[in-house]
């Protein structure tokens, strides 16, 4: 009986779970999404910048040169000068030297008809917002949960024992 549930159910496509400091933008026919691993990168550590590059209907590009530039405070402070990629991946090694949040631009050069620059902007962050409050968070909840149920099972034991 598992066995025809399992065959009777109809498979779908599965996509994983989207990281926090991720982006996808589409511009003049392509579409570029960023990442980073870790999803919070830690300040002078390394981790790595992942682009993916595909087109408008969503199949990954076999070749683009591309180049990046990193701003912090509205001040250019890192580039990646062009470079040629085979495939519709790129994983590089970045560290990030400043906390908070950053403006990326990626350069995606001569794709197609378009015989020039193709700039997307992503903002990516360097320290989690839900770091601090997401602890805090669940500290409350554990605490009120204990302080509710105390209020409620403390009075009938009372009771039981007096009785």
């Amino acid at each position: 009986m598992f066995l025809i549930f399992i065959i009777s159910v109809p498979v779908f496509e599965v996509n994983a779970h989207s990281m926090f400091n991720s982006a996808e933008e589409f511009y003049g026919g392509y579409r570029v999404q960023v990442a980073t691993s870790p999803e919070f990168p830690q300040i002078d550590e390394p981790s790595k910048l992942l682009v993916r590059v595909t087109d408008s209907d969503f199949n990954e590009v076999d070749r683009f040169t591309m180049g990046i530039r990193f701003f912090y405070n509205d001040q250019q402070v890192d580039a990646i000068l062009p470079q040629s990629h085979e495939g519709g991946h790129w994983d590089y090694d970045y560290v990030w030297r400043s906390s908070g949040n950053h403006i990326v631009k990626i350069d995606l050069y001569d794709m197609g008809a378009n015989s020039g620059v193709l700039t997307y902007t992503f903002n990516m962050g360097t320290q989690s917002p839900f770091g601090l409050i997401f602890f805090m968070a669940i500290i409350t909840g554990a605490v009120t949960l204990v302080v509710i149920m105390a209020y409620i099972y403390i009075p009938k034991k009372i009771k039981r024992t007096r009785s």
